[in-house]
């Protein structure tokens, strides 16, 4: 890997830990806002709305320029979410603006992989980018649990604040204060790679061949036997993770009586495994053997469903570890297992699937285009997934029985793929093989 490539990398790290640490501080929002529970979730809906709507554009646009230039346009585009935001825009609008610079942001830092490295690199390269956007998830909601903290708010009330106005809590207005300047650090790295990149062609402004010129590629992925088994997994495991972060949410306040702080950062634990395991497939699984890892986005649901089993109470209240308002006790290691090993399952599972996404895209299609159809796609299963999610809250249904019924519908959607290209002859699982 060479200098450009941890640029990017470090660039791509501070971009996402902001947009985990605003979805926390978004959440605390609404709550402050009195907004019912389902609202949350509407949160990421209104995140990916803009892969979906954009995605004909979006890949266009980062084919057409240098992609260092296409993600510095994007971190600005992410910071004007958040100064509206600091202005009284309503947190749905202001994360959706977010979104629109993430969905731009998308086909600049993965095609720019494909762009400068060799196709025997593009697995470990994913493991790192896997690697930096889980840890990312992981301070990124252990940061935005501390900016919603009172100790930090508190902290800084020795300081002047007359800065902080407008119609939002403070608490809030300094936690957006602080995330934006984080885009702002992220777009001073893009500036040094303003001419790194491919430029495929002129950007064409006229809609239906926009439109056109993606349904093209969208066909041409998913019609390709190793495309369609990529996207098909990929889109899977994206929708699903999405949900899964809102119902690790409400289950760590339903299972551990945790609250919305000490929830985001529980789900860093889960996102060790995924580092972890990110890790363990970009060192012992070759792009050749990437369809055999199936099976674990199978186990992945059933360790979900045995979190919709998980009752505290079944080990006494031994309190092992009290400081402050955090408090572990003995009852707190099964879930914690449970977590890492979701975690762990998901990234030796995704990563060895994306890299051969990326790669056939790039056999098939211009590096952008290929990169926004996958964003098209697993967006929409996570528009789906959310809607379906606040449809149950709205619905007051048991958490325990929507966690078991998510988890089952993963393992059986992931049998049901298994089946279809590795049947009795195993075609895709030779294809796989003959190919690289």
């Amino acid at each position: 890997m060479n200098r450009i490539f941890y640029t990017i990398a470090f660039s791509q790290f501070l971009s996402s830990l902001a947009d985990n640490a605003l979805l926390i501080v978004s959440i605390a929002l609404l709550v402050s806002m009195q907004e019912p529970d389902w609202v949350s979730p509407l949160l990421k809906i209104s995140f990916v709305i803009p892969y979906v709507l954009f995605a004909p554009f979006v890949g266009a646009f980062a084919d057409s320029r240098p992609k260092g230039q296409v993600m510095l346009i994007s971190n600005v585009l992410k910071a004007s979410g958040c100064g509206l935001m600091l202005l009284g825009l309503h947190p749905l609008l202001g994360y959706g603006i977010v979104g629109i610079g993430a969905a731009l942001y998308a086909p600049a830092k993965y095609g720019i992989l494909t762009e400068l490295l060799p196709s025997d690199k593009l697995v470990a390269a994913n493991g790192w980018m896997e690697g930096l956007i889980i840890a990312s998830i992981i301070f990124g909601t252990l940061l935005g649990g501390f900016l919603i903290s009172d100790f930090l708010y508190h902290a800084f009330q020795q300081f002047n604040l007359d800065f902080i106005r407008g119609d939002i809590p403070r608490f809030a207005a300094l936690a957006i204060y602080l995330i934006s300047a984080i885009y702002a650090i992220a777009a001073l790295l893009n500036v040094p790679l303003l001419k790194v990149g491919v430029c495929y062609q002129k950007l064409n402004l006229h809609c239906g061949n926009l439109v056109r010129d993606f349904s093209t590629c969208f066909v041409s992925l998913w019609r390709d036997r190793l495309g369609k088994l990529s996207l098909t997994v990929t889109t899977l495991f994206w929708g699903a993770g999405a949900t899964l972060q809102f119902i690790m949410l409400k289950w760590a306040e339903y299972a551990l009586h945790m609250n919305l702080s000490e929830s985001a950062a529980l789900q860093a634990v889960s996102a060790i495994g995924v580092a972890a395991g990110a890790v363990y497939a970009a060192c012992k699984v070759s792009l050749k053997d990437s369809a055999n890892v199936l099976p674990y986005g199978a186990l992945m649901g059933l360790v979900v469903c045995l979190m919709g089993m998980y009752n505290d109470e079944l080990l006494p209240p031994i309190v092992l570890l009290q400081m402050h308002s955090i408090q572990l006790t003995l009852n707190d290691f099964p879930a914690y297992f449970l977590l890492i090993l979701l975690g762990w399952l998901s990234g030796y599972f995704v990563v060895p699937m994306n890299a051969l996404l990326q790669h056939r895209g790039y056999s098939l299609m211009a590096t952008g285009q290929s990169i926004a159809v996958q964003g098209f796609s697993e967006n929409l299963a996570v528009l789906f997934m959310l809607l379906v999610y606040s449809i149950l809250l709205w619905l007051n249904l048991s958490l325990p029985l929507i966690i078991i019924g998510f988890g089952t519908t993963v393992f059986l959607a992931m049998v049901l793929i298994m089946y279809q290209h590795f049947g009795p002859q195993g075609k895709a699982l030779n294809e796989v093989k003959k190919s690289y």
